[in-house]
């Protein structure tokens, strides 16, 4: 991915692209880019808010997790609960 594209997608996605939003959130999320993740769900990306869930997840980012939570992401929740009884049972 050249940079030129990768401004291209954003241009793009600015504009209301579809296209170009899903397939910023796909590169993002191989990338494992939690910023670019970030910047697409406060620009209303459901598709980005989701990976954004599961990235943080996968990574154990509790800190993450609840500033979703704390924005009303029910899925971020649900996993912020399901990490925090994880380690209960840890004890």
């Amino acid at each position: 991915m050249t940079d030129n594209h990768l401004t291209e997608l954003r241009a793009r996605a600015a504009q209301g692209d579809g296209d170009a939003i899903g397939e910023l959130v796909e590169l993002a999320g191989e990338r494992g880019d939690m910023d670019e993740l970030r910047r697409l769900v406060d620009e209303g990306s459901a598709d980005a808010a989701a990976q954004l869930v599961e990235l943080a997840g996968e990574r154990g980012d509790m800190d993450e997790l609840r500033r979703l939570a704390a924005n009303g992401n029910h899925d971020a929740a649900d996993v912020l609960l399901e990490l925090s009884e994880e380690d209960d049972k840890d004890y």
